[in-house]
């Protein structure tokens, strides 16, 4: 039954985006894909996995609405947005994306459980930051129409949709899901499937090589950022950005890229000693900064 569901209005979306559009998953990534697809005039559906999560969800969602809304973008017509615990809700949707933690096992859970009930030409695609797509892609009984599309966090603001073509992933579904990419005002990025893909291995290697200057005692975080923000002209330093994804998450894709990709991926051990002790960035209240009462560009000003 659902949690949530505004009333049916009669909306339409946009020429060049999915009419339905399903999420599962409503946790930060979550909300953030059902914002763009929301803003761009597709009708979403998050599917979540209890009462409790389905509330949490709808008001992650509605909160990202109303602030695009206060920067000046048109506000969605009520009854876009249906929060619900229940999978056969998403049986209309043209896309299904899941946003479920960085999990093999729970991905492929979530994809087989939604391909039960959409149509068959339906697309099947993955947020996945770092899992291969052809490894996803064995667990389900649609590789042709299944595809990544790695956003990025924060999904509003940020430009790049990572396009990531498995072994099986058909021409077709490739273009449809750049096309889709493109009416959400974002740039696909298309890459062939391999572990992290473009943006993850590069991302995480230098993110992974901050913290060993950290933990070597090279610099201090806040001047390990400003050189990648001042000298490179980085939107935010890569401590900060871990802060910001989570250092669970950034050691789960390093533990996933060592084993697939080798040694220069190995998490350093402040890494390791961070998490086990709960610090685990923003989420958690402290990571490489204190985030108590903060937001990112509180941490900016006090460089």
């Amino acid at each position: 039954m659902s949690a949530e569901q505004t009333e049916t209005t009669g909306g339409h979306a946009g020429a060049d985006v999915p009419a339905i559009v399903g999420v599962i998953g409503g946790g930060r990534m979550g909300a953030g894909i059902a914002h763009a697809f929301l803003m761009a005039g597709s009708r979403v559906t998050v599917l979540e996995r209890d009462e409790a999560a389905a509330s949490a969800a709808r008001s992650r969602v509605l909160a990202t609405v109303a602030a695009s809304v206060q920067r000046g973008a048109p506000e969605p017509p009520a009854g876009r947005l249906t929060v619900t615990t229940d999978v056969a809700e998403l049986e209309d949707a043209r896309l299904a994306i899941e946003a479920v933690p960085e999990d093999r096992g729970l991905k492929v859970a979530a994809l087989r459980r939604v391909e039960r009930v959409v149509a068959a030409d339906a697309v099947l695609a993955t947020n996945t930051s770092s899992i291969s797509i052809d490894e996803l892609a064995t667990g389900i009984g649609r590789p042709g129409g299944f595809v990544g599309m790695h956003f990025f966090n924060p999904v509003p603001s940020s430009a790049l949709v990572e396009v990531v073509i498995g072994s099986a992933t058909s021409p077709a579904v490739v273009t449809t899901a750049e096309t889709w990419v493109r009416a959400l005002g974002k740039t696909p990025v298309t890459v062939t499937d391999s572990p992290g893909f473009a943006s993850s291995r590069l991302g995480v290697l230098l993110g992974l090589e901050a913290i060993r200057m950290l933990e070597e005692g090279v610099a201090t975080a806040e001047d390990i950022d400003a050189a990648m923000v001042l000298g490179y002209k980085h939107p935010v330093g890569p401590l900060m950005l871990t802060d910001l994804v989570g250092l669970d998450v950034r050691l789960g894709i390093a533990e996933y890229l060592s084993e697939h990709l080798g040694a220069r991926f190995e998490p350093p051990e402040l890494l390791r000693r961070m998490v086990a002790d709960g610090a685990l960035g923003r989420k958690s209240g402290r990571g490489f900064y204190e985030w108590a009462g903060t937001t990112p560009s509180d941490q900016e000003r006090r460089r």
